[in-house]
């Protein structure tokens, strides 16, 4: 426990100091967290141990958790192309591939690198998808295509871990081992689903009579690891559970308060995850096998994308098809886990497992930069534009328009009232049904992450007279805040909040910001408030 809280507080102070630094070259987190792990073994003589490892794989728990929260089982059932079709293409033809590989270059028996095969075809849950929500592309095509992919990799470790144990034990009961599984999955999700539905909601409307919050995230706490460890007790992982947990209580009308109270816990897990990862790598097989290593990273990159491409773009758009290559084509945390427990079943020796690890880990060092600048490279690969550019045909003349932030059954209330007052309009949605939806009724609806300042850029964010929001989801409301607060020029911003329920404190002191509390005749006001912003804009100029 010593050596635990002693490598705990040297993380987090190193932590802190590096990602403050990096930050300022606008470098993400994440490769701060994993320089952090580099620094406490180089220097402090850590090296990873159970307790760590654990600690730090929750931080996966909770994002799986949330992302949970953002997909019910309605919404899965609409992604089971995503899911089952392009996630098992993927695995089974990356796997393959991998499989090759690994046969033709460390010469490793062909049971066993079919094993370390399908590992290098999973992906990093934890990066990709931490990203993606931060930067709110998680709701984009290429985002939702990603994220089947990696829930269909999250049920293939189970095969893989079974692969393990049978090649591991000579006398193996393979049909023992797989009936057992089948019925494991079939219970785990019967309990799950009782739970979930029938008994989670009466308990919390119980505890929020209370009007303690601490209870309160303790049983979401509870509940979060609970639904992991149940799932682990079968035989699966815990984020599997997590997951299932999440989509869940999705049902429910309390996912946004249970998702904002868990951000923090999530973040501070994640963080210490990458630095987990970081532990791992050893520069002294680094420095003996740079030419391997590097070798299979680049090979490995290059076979996951142009498999991934190619199969996208056979029946999707060109451009969707390249970023979800792009994102995926890195090897996952889970990856990790399967090499360490080859390497503690004798299935591969040490120095080939710590060479398996340091490749993983090197993909997932490239990925966020990979990520974060995922739109130039796309627009480099076709030789065009940035997507956004060719929905605005008039972005760069309209003035004293109105943009709208969100096209739900409100944004569409409001569209209507803002169109009978004859002042232009842009209205950005992330949903592309209602896009869809609203170009079908020939109105200015346009796809849009609308956290990104480029998107802003194109809608002429400074030249429009007022911002108009009527999104609900509160996380996604405080982010946009914050971005259009932090712009050079004040922006006019009418916004509706919950009332007394809303967990979001906005500034009194911001004179640009207009908040509607009222839930009746709620686009009415919106509408009424922006127009006398404007008035008043004009009358100032």
């Amino acid at each position: 426990m010593d050596e635990f809280l002693t490598l705990f507080l040297t993380a987090v102070a190193v932590a802190v100091v590096l990602n403050v630094i990096l930050k300022k070259f606008g470098i993400p987190t994440i490769i701060g967290y994993i320089a952090t792990g580099l620094f406490v073994r180089e220097f402090y003589g850590f090296s990873t141990n159970e307790i760590i490892i654990h600690v730090a794989e929750f931080g996966i728990v909770f994002l799986m958790f949330t992302i949970g929260l953002e997909f019910s089982f309605k919404h899965l059932l609409a992604m089971k192309k995503e899911v089952f079709l392009n996630g098992s293409l993927q695995m089974l033809t990356c796997g393959l591939v991998c499989t090759l590989l690994v046969t033709y270059i460390l010469g490793v028996t062909s049971h066993i690198a079919m094993i370390a095969g399908f590992a290098l075809a999973l992906s990093s849950t934890a990066i990709v998808l931490k990203i993606l929500n931060d930067n709110g592309d998680i709701n984009q095509e290429y985002g939702r295509k990603a994220l089947g992919i990696f829930l269909f990799q999250d049920i293939a470790v189970i095969p893989l871990l079974l692969m393990i144990d049978i090649f591991s034990s000579q006398n193996a009961d393979i049909s023992k081992l797989l009936l057992t599984t089948l019925v494991s999955a079939i219970i785990l999700l019967v309990l799950l689903y009782f739970i979930g539905k029938y008994l989670f909601t009466y308990i919390l409307k119980f505890i929020i009579k209370t009007n303690a919050n601490e209870i309160f995230i303790a049983t979401i706490l509870f509940t979060v690891i609970g639904a992991s460890f149940l799932a682990h007790s079968f035989g699966f992982s815990y984020s599997l559970g997590a997951f299932i947990a999440g989509a869940l209580i999705a049902e429910t009308k309390y996912k946004h308060k249970i998702e904002a109270d868990l951000i923090p816990f999530r973040d501070l897990l994640l963080g210490f995850f990458f630095v987990s990862v970081g532990l791992q790598i050893d520069f002294r097989v680094v420095f003996e096998n740079w030419f391997l290593i590097c070798s299979f990273v680049v090979l490995v990159l290059l076979i996951k994308f142009v498999v991934i491409y190619g199969l996208l773009n056979l029946y999707t758009r060109k451009r969707v098809a390249l970023k979800t290559a792009l994102s995926i084509s890195q090897i996952g945390e889970f990856a990790l886990a399967v090499f360490s427990l080859m390497q503690v079943n004798s299935l591969i020796e040490a120095k080939t497992a710590q060479i398996f690890i340091i490749v993983s880990i090197i993909t997932m060092i490239a990925t966020p930069f990979i990520l974060n600048n995922i739109r130039k490279i796309a627009n480099v690969a076709e030789g065009e534009q940035d997507e956004m550019a060719n929905f605005y045909l008039c972005d760069k003349k309209m003035k004293g328009h109105f943009i709208i932030f969100g096209y739900a059954r409100l944004g569409q209330e409001v569209v209507q009232r803002v169109k009978k007052t004859g002042i232009p309009y842009l209205v950005l949605e992330s949903d592309l049904n209602l896009v869809e939806l609203g170009r079908s009724r020939n109105e200015n609806v346009y796809f849009a992450n609308v956290a990104q300042i480029q998107t802003l850029e194109i809608a002429n964010i400074e030249e429009c007279s007022v911002a108009i929001i009527t999104i609900s989801n509160e996380a996604k409301l405080d982010m946009l805040y914050q971005v259009l607060s932090n712009l050079k020029k004040p922006i006019q911003t009418v916004l509706k909040t919950s009332g007394s329920g809303s967990s979001i404190v906005f500034p009194h002191t911001d004179k640009n910001l207009h908040i509607i509390n009222q839930e009746a005749s709620l686009a009415r006001n919106l509408v009424q408030e922006a127009l006398q912003c404007r008035i008043n804009t004009s009358t100032a100029e």
